[in-house]
């Protein structure tokens, strides 16, 4: 199966599913966190900030309550005591400043205003400077001038390792959401890729039926599903077995007596019919066959004396079939499906090539491809595929003697299916056609 050519370059939506559905968890569980972090920090802000107005305004009334109360000469004692981080207390008038203030400054000076009470006049400006900084000036009731000098400070500065701890939260949501997306994906994935190669002559693994529900379920009813074409097509191998078992017996007592017939004028012409039919009959029970070519028991050959063998036994009847080039050593296969596979190709390069040549060789991996080439007028590079489809001819014609049933390289393909082999047909340079068989190693 072949898979249609897929555009390349980058994708704002990613094509895999699993793609997508990790996008969007992330996604969202991304934005949530954020929200969720948002909400706590603008919370944890706006009780920060009541708290520092709130002990801003309670400290200031109470500074300027205990300073209105001590006599003159003892309040400069008492203003280091009385002053804190963000402002302190000056005895006099102070610096002055820009009465334009901004919203945050603003506020400060709203709860400075109230410390002091609403029967005390109280004047807030901003002092000119690189450091953010706010004067209120107001009198004690002895007339006296007092200054609040204020250095605002942020509400809340960020810790140190805040940012390591939301980095580890978001690696934390990464890898959970690729979990997740790999245990909900990979199940399909493997379902795709069981009925991707789905062939019920073949001793493929069962998908595993454990794990969820509904993933056991699917397995199930996809093992039920290949066990039930396994059978239905084993039962019609069974059946074409037995019509070819009915039909030869009246064909072959037909021939005898058309042979045995006085002569007529179509004799001749009877007897080439029936042995077309019977031919065609085998030919079709011999196809339906090898698509259950997984019965023969593997075993360990020698690749040379096997073909070496095959090739004897065609040049004992007179047919020009040679040998070359063979790697020698042990190869483990089904030995009778092997041959059929080899017998169709040899046969094919003499009927349109007049002789055939094989070749052998193992590659690294312990794959060992095998060639029979011949020098006919070869394959339409468009019809190579064709040609291995069941009942497929090249010719135009309906003679069997020149185009055959149409079965023969079908059958080797199913063969080398079943061999856990490759079979495919090239075109040679300077005329002629290669039939590679590719067999990869057997699995245990």
């Amino acid at each position: 199966m072949t898979m249609a050519a897929q555009p390349t370059g980058f994708r704002l939506w990613p094509r895999t599913l699993r793609a997508r559905l990790f996008v969007i968890l992330l996604a969202g569980l991304t934005i949530a966190h954020v929200m969720s972090f948002t909400v706590l920090f603008f919370e944890r802000y706006t009780a920060a900030r009541s708290v520092m107005f709130n002990t801003l305004e309670n400290d200031i009334a109470t500074s300027i309550a205990i300073l209105d109360r001590l006599p003159a000469s003892e309040r400069a004692a008492l203003l280091d005591r009385l002053g804190r981080d963000n402002y302190s207390f000056i005895l006099g008038p102070g610096v002055p400043g820009n009465p334009s203030l901004d919203p945050a400054a603003a506020e400060i000076a709203s709860k400075i205003e109230r410390a002091t009470g609403l029967d005390r006049p109280v004047k807030v400006e901003t002092i000119p400077g690189s450091r953010r900084r706010l004067q209120a000036h107001l009198t004690l009731s002895d007339g006296s001038p007092l200054t609040i000098d204020v250095y605002p400070k942020g509400v809340m500065p960020l810790a140190d390792w805040l940012p390591f701890v939301l980095i580890a939260q978001l690696a934390l949501l990464l890898l959970c959401s690729w979990f997740a997306m790999r245990q909900a994906v990979r199940p399909l994935v493997n379902l795709a890729e069981a009925a991707d190669t789905l062939d019920p002559n073949r001793n493929t693994p069962r998908l595993n039926e454990t794990g969820p529900t509904e993933v056991a379920y699917a397995a199930t009813a996809f093992n039920a599903m290949r066990d039930r074409i396994a059978q239905y097509l084993e039962e019609r191998v069974q059946i074409l077995a037995a019509i070819s078992h009915d039909l030869q017996t009246p064909i072959t007592r037909m021939k005898l007596r058309a042979e045995m017939a006085e002569d007529f004028a179509d004799r001749e012409k009877l007897i080439q019919d029936l042995g077309q039919i019977e031919s065609l009959v085998k030919e079709g029970v011999a196809y339906a066959r090898s698509a259950h070519g997984n019965v023969e028991k593997t075993t360990k050959v020698d690749l040379s004396s096997f073909i070496e063998s095959l090739v004897y036994d065609y040049q004992d009847t007179g047919k020009p079939v040679t040998a070359s080039d063979i790697d020698g050593g042990a190869i483990t296969t089904r030995p009778q499906a092997l041959r059929r596979i080899l017998t169709n190709l040899v046969d094919n390069a003499l009927k349109f090539g007049g002789c055939a040549e094989i070749v052998a060789r193992r590659l690294a991996d312990d794959t060992v491809v095998i060639a029979v080439l011949d020098r006919g007028p070869g394959i339409p590079d468009d019809q190579l595929q064709a040609v291995l489809k069941p009942f497929f001819r090249l010719e135009d014609s309906r003679n069997r003697d020149t185009g055959g049933t149409g079965l023969g390289l079908a059958i080797a393909q199913q063969l080398a299916a079943s061999i856990n082999a490759t079979l495919t047909l090239k075109n040679r340079a300077g005329g002629g056609l290669v039939g590679e068989l590719v067999i990869r190693r057997e699995q245990a």
